[in-house]
């Protein structure tokens, strides 16, 4: 199920332009259109769901999932061995600003914590 007007439906659905990295039929990688890093990639469910708080039972394999494709993707990009970070933010104080759950795969760069 999409949402017109969800951005990242529009992407998954190709009616939108992004650099669409891999995509097959659970998920969509893209690169960031404002990114932190050298490599900031977003993962999405094709599946409109607004946010980690309103994933269903039925997606319960779904999180794990989004992981892997992570991992092979960070891979794939180089910065596997040096490092990167995996974030998911949840609702407005948690920094959500598109409401259509994604998976934030960031590196190339040393990341500081606290973040900033």
């Amino acid at each position: 199920m999409s949402n017109d007007s969800c951005v990242f439906c529009r992407i998954v659905a190709n009616q939108a332009t992004a650099n669409i990295l891999y995509r097959d039929q659970q998920v969509t990688a893209f690169r960031d259109a404002h990114p932190v890093g050298p490599t900031h990639l977003l993962i999405v469910p094709n599946k409109h769901i607004d946010s980690l708080n309103d994933l269903q039972d039925e997606d319960e394999g779904l999180m794990g999932y989004m992981f892997a494709v992570a991992r092979r993707l960070a891979a794939k990009e180089g910065v596997d061995q040096s490092g990167y970070r995996l974030v998911v933010n949840t609702r407005s104080e948690g920094g959500q600003t598109v409401f259509h759950l994604h998976l934030h795969l960031i590196g190339g760069r040393h990341m500081h914590w606290p973040p900033g």
